[in-house]
């Protein structure tokens, strides 16, 4: 992780550690940063970057400075909205534009925005790119042999122009309804849009694969986003679905990259279980590529032991759906993902994408005929808990002698009855502190053990 850009773009709190300012730069670095790389190919023609945003207050702010940035460095700006992180992957790689910008937070609150960018693959994007953009935020670049105090801008007839592209949100929808291998009629499906970008596109999409289609948490006002809403708070869509008795609900999060399930019973269907059910499915059929799921460190150990009784590999990543994609890129692997419920098909998607995650689990349920609770059933989770600790510093916190120690008394008293993870969030000022265990009082015990080493050698912020 860089100085700016964490695991999942730039993120913190808006025109706070995220100012109009900081957006209008990474848009005048991008803008020439491609162009320049036309030029010294011998291509005079003007990068193309497509953005898309979110339904935060702050987004207008953020898509205007970086499309001002863009422009005066020369290049033209292809204007999505409100649209979805994984349409922004979908339409960069499929029209063949230079880079891709998603502005959101994910499942952050309202008053933080981020910045997600992309390469012309769809994919997150490279390393040595953004330390070049976080050296110029700095006023350290130095990029083709040559130290740069300032970048130039574009003039007269190079300077760039926007463009309505709202098409391209469109052909993402028809994409998604192509997926769709079976009918969903006769299907109540639930959806809870977390007030967030997914409004706009997840009941179009299931309406038009003949679901009848409940929706919840679709009213955005710039304040709402995530609020007791979507993926980080379930409980929402748990009642509607047992209410309305409705046969499966999905929970996305702000940008609709993530997708977490309620079963007809009113059971949540993590991350976890969504890699258990489709990875079973893909084997049965002999889909399952190099016949590995990648997970990351935080799945839970049932998941793994479920998978071994049925047969099938499986590796662990570091957390970040990044970390998950460039695994499967380079091992070829077809399924993938986070307990959160980032889930990755290589095969249709370069990220996470949560509504097709909800196709996706929709086709296991009509191919089997049975039930999301009955094709869940085998899965036996262990107990968990997840302890999340503001800090001062992230560092500091985790490099704590102390804190180590008491880390490492709790692994002793696991032993193979469970693990603790102790680790820093990519995108907040947190330490995650997960304990599984034989049983919720001992995970409660452990981590909380270990929590009150961080506070009381003043770590708390």
């Amino acid at each position: 992780m860089g100085k700016y850009f964490g695991t999942d773009g730039y993120r913190g709190e808006a025109n706070v550690t995220l100012t109009a300012e900081s957006a209008y730069k990474v848009g005048r670095f991008l803008g020439w940063y491609y162009g320049e790389l036309k030029r010294r190919a011998g291509n005079n023609e003007p990068p193309r970057v497509v953005i898309g945003k979110d339904t935060r207050r702050s987004s207008y702010m953020f898509e205007y400075t970086l499309v001002a940035g863009l422009t005066a460095s020369g290049a033209d700006a292809y204007m999505l909205h409100v649209t979805t992180t994984p349409s922004v992957a979908y339409v960069t790689r499929l029209d063949e534009f230079d880079c891709g910008i998603m502005i959101s937070a994910s499942h952050n609150p309202y008053y933080d925005n981020g910045i997600k960018l992309l390469n012309s693959h769809g994919e997150k994007m490279d390393e040595e790119t953004i330390s070049f953009i976080e050296d110029y935020l700095d006023g350290n670049l130095n990029l083709f042999g040559k130290a740069w105090d300032e970048l130039p801008y574009a003039n007269r007839d190079k300077i760039g122009k926007t463009v309505d592209y709202a098409s391209g949100r469109n052909r993402y929808i028809g994409y998604l309804i192509s997926l769709g291998m079976y009918s969903f009629r006769g299907m109540k499906v639930g959806l809870d849009c977390a007030n967030g970008s997914s409004w706009n596109i997840a009941k179009s999409v299931f309406e038009a694969l003949g679901a009848t289609t409940y929706v919840i948490n679709a009213q955005p006002d710039g304040f709402n986003i995530n609020e007791k809403s979507g993926s980080t708070h379930i409980e929402a869509l748990k009642a509607f679905v047992k209410k309305n008795k409705l046969d499966v609900g999905f929970a996305y999060d702000g940008d609709a990259d993530r997708c977490l399930c309620v079963d007809e019973k009113g059971n949540v269907v993590t991350g976890d279980h969504i890699l258990y059910v489709y990875g079973l499915y893909m084997k049965e059929r002999g889909k399952l590529v190099t016949n590995t799921v990648v997970t990351t460190v935080m799945s839970n150990f049932g998941l793994y032991k479920a998978f071994e009784a049925a047969g099938i590999d499986y590796v662990k990543t570091a957390v970040g759906d990044k970390y998950v994609y460039e695994y499967m890129a380079e091992h070829g692997n077809r399924l993938g993902g986070e307990q959160s419920g980032h889930i990755i098909f290589s095969k249709y998607a370069t990220t996470g994408d949560g509504i097709l995650t909800s196709l996706k689990i929709m086709e296991v349920m009509m191919a089997k005929k049975q039930p999301l609770s009955k094709l869940c059933e085998p899965l036996k989770i262990y107990p968990q808990i997840l302890l999340n600790i503001k800090v001062k510093d992230k560092q500091a916190a985790l490099g704590d002698e102390e804190v180590q120690k008491a880390v490492k008394s709790v692994e002793d008293k696991l032993g193979t009855g469970g693990r603790i993870l102790v680790r820093e969030s990519g995108t907040e000022p947190l330490i995650r502190i997960m304990v599984e265990a034989e049983s919720s009082a001992l995970c409660k015990k452990y981590a909380q053990g270990v929590a009150s080493v961080l506070k009381s050698n003043g770590h708390e912020a």
